[in-house]
């Protein structure tokens, strides 16, 4: 990760010559067609982000530096205390900063006002959390259209009732829970609540996907299921996720990892998935 971008190199197009790198000779064969990298979707700079506890001041990030682009499936790990749960509520915009900028889509969020970053969320990002936050009196389906009853409001929400209820029943298909439309929470299993809460993360058409600890309260083969759920929408749909977990096996299934220590970014790779 680099608190910069580097601009690609790109060829001379030639209709009767074909493509050529920038002062080749026309007689030289055609250079290879390179794929330029994707748009950043996320992107924060030395953000700092300190907790006072009486006359103690806990420091629990440090100058972190964080880049996503459009498409990628990234994991943030870290033991408990290392800053990761702070760095994607920063990104998210749930909290702010003391120190450092925070862009989407190459536009700055983290100085908006309130209610911009409202929208924000609503909007662009959807949230996956550890706890779910499913609402205790609303069924499974009434859970997932929330989203779009507080972005639309109750009138325009009702004239459009067919579709949105038609998209939240295809999410809840997607993620396995067809059968559970009508169900609370109370009534589902902590596996079924977290695949709820990813179609409630869904019904917005996000462009990024933040998830804290997706499957941190799961056993492992209900979180094996859940990560499958999070593979296909970045595989199929290209959906941008950064995911949080502190388990090496689950951030091994994101395409890079990222590793926070102390509320420092020490390390990035690259996995084989």
């Amino acid at each position: 990760m680099s608190s910069s971008s580097q601009l690609p190199t790109r060829p001379v197009q030639s209709l009767e010559m074909g493509r050529y790198q920038w002062g080749q000779s026309p007689d030289a064969a055609p250079a290879p067609d390179v794929k330029d990298p994707e748009p950043l979707a996320l992107a924060s700079y030395g953000l700092v982000k300190n907790y006072s506890k009486g006359k103690l001041q806990v420091n629990v990030l440090q100058s972190v530096d964080f880049e996503i682009r459009q498409g990628e499936f990234q994991a943030i790990i870290g033991q408990s205390g290392s800053g990761k749960s702070t760095l994607l509520h920063l990104l998210a915009t749930l909290d702010e900063a003391d120190e450092g900028e925070i862009f989407f889509e190459g536009n700055r969020i983290d100085n908006l006002p309130a209610s911009s970053r409202d929208m924000l969320r609503n909007r662009y990002l959807g949230m996956v959390f550890q706890f779910y936050h499913l609402l205790p009196e609303l069924n499974m389906l009434e859970n997932v259209l929330m989203p779009l009853m507080i972005r639309h409001g109750v009138f325009r929400y009702w004239s459009q009732k067919r579709a949105n209820t038609k998209r939240a029943k295809y999410l809840l298909d997607l993620v396995g829970l067809s059968h559970r439309l009508n169900h609370k929470p109370r009534q589902l299993s902590g596996g079924e609540m977290q695949r709820a809460a990813i179609a409630r993360a869904l019904i917005a058409n996000p462009r990024v996907l933040l998830a804290d600890e997706p499957t941190g309260n799961l056993d492992r083969k209900t979180g094996a299921d859940i990560m499958e759920i999070l593979r296909c929408l970045n595989q199929e749909q290209k959906l941008t996720i950064v995911m949080v977990t502190h388990d090496h096996a689950i951030a091994s299934q994101a395409d890079h990892t990222v590793q926070l220590v102390e509320g420092r970014m020490e390390s990035c790779t690259s996995n084989d998935v």
